[in-house]
């Protein structure tokens, strides 16, 4: 991949927080190897006011919950506290028995978005990410709603870069999820039942969408359960791969 392609954020400081935010001094925009310091710390690729997910965008997926198929984009918000950078740690929280890995495409936002028309969502695209929609899943069924399940902190991990709009063909490329190196979810973008322009034109026609915003666009068939101990992939074609460890919330307060 031509390293132009590959902006990230980061910061200079080694123990700067993953939710960091683009206001705090010391944080950057750079194109990997050719202006980011070799000893930089890589940030998510996007600071964002909310995080937008779209629930059950693939058939097969919707059918493995057994969940109807959505007749319109299934909305819900992780707050942006959930964020982590990839390398870093999926805290397993004490709260549930029951954490998953869902890989998706994840879309940021360039410039404001408010009730745009389909035929032009895609100018409001600042470039595609890989992220996990970390969801525990117990928690989740027991609510209804997803706000506890997927909100926790470190459950929405995001890189391990941005790429142009121009970078990604989303009519063939392929979302992909390892665990420990063996493939749990492999699907095209191209089987989402709502496709990028559609999400954004549907977004954007609830709530205004701010440069630097992620949407999450939903998760293909194969997710499951992951543990403490495990490393857990996210791979896009020509995006590179996400990859974050697993721990306890006893491992990360050392």
């Amino acid at each position: 991949m031509n390293p132009v392609s590959r902006l990230v954020r980061y910061s200079l400081d080694p123990h700067a927080l993953p939710t960091t935010p683009d206001t705090q001094p010391g944080v950057h925009y750079g194109y990997l190897g050719q202006d980011v310091p070799e000893d930089a710390r890589i940030l998510p690729a996007c600071w964002p006011s909310k995080i937008v997910c779209v629930g059950r965008n693939y058939v097969e997926h919707a059918k493995e919950l057994g969940n109807e198929v959505p007749s319109e984009p299934l909305l819900f918000l992780k707050p942006p506290s959930s964020l982590i950078a990839s390398g870093d740690s999926i805290v397993y929280p004490r709260q549930s028995q029951n954490v998953h890995f869902e890989g998706e495409l994840g879309v940021i936002i360039g410039k404001v978005a408010r009730n745009v028309p389909r035929e032009r969502a895609f100018e409001y695209v600042k470039g595609y990410t890989c992220l996990n929609d970390v969801t525990a899943r117990d928690i989740q069924r027991k609510d209804v709603q997803f706000t506890r399940g997927k909100g926790f902190d470190t459950f929405c991990a995001v890189g391990p870069w941005m790429v142009p709009p121009d970078a990604l063909d989303l009519s063939t490329a392929r979302v992909q999820t390892r665990l420990d190196g063996v493939v749990k979810q492999d699907g095209p973008l191209s089987d989402m039942i709502f496709g990028v322009d559609a999400i954004i034109a549907y977004i954007s026609g609830h709530m205004t969408l701010w440069p630097g915003d992620l949407i999450a666009t939903g998760t293909p068939p194969g997710v499951g359960p992951m543990l403490p101990g495990s490393v857990v992939e996210v791979e896009i074609t020509g995006l590179g791969a996400l990859r974050n460890p697993v721990i306890t919330e006893e491992q990360s307060s050392k």
